[in-house]
């Protein structure tokens, strides 16, 4: 599986805290090793986000991904619940 960034979620990942940077980087890696680990709560979105695909970091913060082709995953976001379902 190859992993890729979109710049939003670079902008996004600049600002976040070392901790959550630190966290996204260990379900990062949980995902590819199991992208169907029940602590990822993995699950395709709908409506303004359909294509896309979310991932739990924390109770409150999301990764949203989609796939480019049966190998690469671009995360194209990243920030809390509220901010990202508005």
């Amino acid at each position: 599986m190859i992993i890729t960034t979109h710049r939003t979620f670079d902008k996004q990942f600049v600002k976040l805290s070392p901790k959550l940077r630190a966290k996204f980087k260990e379900r990062r890696d949980l995902f590819v090793v199991n992208p169907n680990h029940p602590l990822l709560n993995n699950h395709v979105l709908q409506g303004d986000r359909a294509g896309q695909w979310s991932i739990n970091i924390t109770g409150n913060w999301r990764a949203l991904y989609e796939f480019r082709d049966s190998e690469t995953v671009v995360f194209v976001d990243i920030n809390t619940h509220s901010n990202l379902y508005r």
